[in-house]
């Protein structure tokens, strides 16, 4: 992991336990005072969003402050892009300010790599396009060992658009290096077929019942319509062929963990009843964002 975190791809198993153990160090505990830490103090990272974000946006600036560090955010809307300047400009006019992170969210697979290497900054992905968003599977393992002894021999069925889905593959490549069997699950024109060969230990099916039977995760994904040329299914439709509801959670592992990245839409990707159920633990990857980025961070900026 030099120079940053483009990917789950490049990472080997031992960099990515690294990772995961650093981010148990730094997981609050319910009821405690919130801790500081002065790992970062005197750095400057930059957040850089060129795609709307909430989650990633706040745990990353929110980690960094934990650490010590000062955080800038910069959307697109609010920066020289709007104005028509070119993705080299703008970052060039950001490296001469010599942050000593760059966090960046972009709608272009490959963006961050680009960056990474016109820039000698350090470049952390926050998600590129539907290619990878490493933080996010990254916090996702976390939240599963917060609940099992390992990742070995789990079944984990990711459910919806897995076209569009950079979690999906930062999962993938995550789950794949760990001995954990991936099911893949949506409609047809969502589930490219060319996704089984990426890594191995991953089946497809266009059954969600066939991809939930004794699943010990179940991981449900948005349909991201603002990718999408077309509607594939009316919500509706979508919800009775796709959408999790309680009689599925009873044919998984009795139990079952389910999990979402967010934003959650209720009624078309899983319903209220199995969000807000026991065997959800949605809350648990919000909390668990921000100390798995405070580790990436420490990494990135301490090596």
């Amino acid at each position: 992991m030099s120079g940053g975190l483009l990917g789950i791809e490049e990472l080997t198993r031992p960099e990515i336990e690294q990772i995961l153990v650093r981010a148990k160090d730094f997981q609050q505990g319910h009821n405690q005072p919130v801790r500081k830490y002065d790992l970062l103090r005197g750095k400057m990272i930059v957040n850089l969003f060129f795609e709307a974000s909430t989650r990633t946006r706040t745990s990353f600036e929110i980690a960094a402050k934990r650490l010590g560090a000062d955080a800038i955010s910069i959307t697109a809307a609010g920066s020289s892009v709007s104005k028509g300047e070119s993705l080299v400009d703008t970052l060039n006019t950001l490296g001469a300010m010599r942050p000593d992170a760059i966090v960046m969210r972009h709608a272009a697979s490959g963006a961050p790599h680009f960056l990474a290497r016109h820039l000698p900054t350090p470049i952390i992905n926050a998600g590129d396009g539907t290619h990878e968003h490493p933080t996010q599977a990254l916090l996702d393992a976390r939240t599963i060992l917060d609940h099992r002894p390992s990742l070995e021999g789990l079944k984990v069925a990711i459910i919806g658009d897995i076209a569009h889905s950079r979690v999906a593959r930062s999962n993938m490549y995550l789950l794949s290096k760990f001995g954990a069997h991936v099911v893949l699950c949506g409609p047809p024109t969502l589930l490219p077929r060319e996704l089984a060969s990426l890594t191995p230990n991953v089946t497809l099916t266009y059954e969600m019942r066939e991809a939930i039977q004794d699943a010990d995760v179940i991981m449900m994904l948005r349909v991201q319509l603002e990718r999408l040329h077309e509607t594939p299914f009316p919500p509706g439709e979508y919800f009775g062929f796709y959408g999790l509801r309680l009689e599925h959670v009873g044919m998984a592992s009795p139990d079952v963990l389910v999990m979402h990245p967010g934003p959650i839409n209720r009624g078309r990707e899983l319903s209220s009843e199995v969000a807000d159920s026991q065997r959800s633990v949605i809350l648990n990857q919000v909390e668990n964002g921000v100390a798995v980025r405070m580790a990436v961070l420490e990494r990135v900026l301490n090596q």
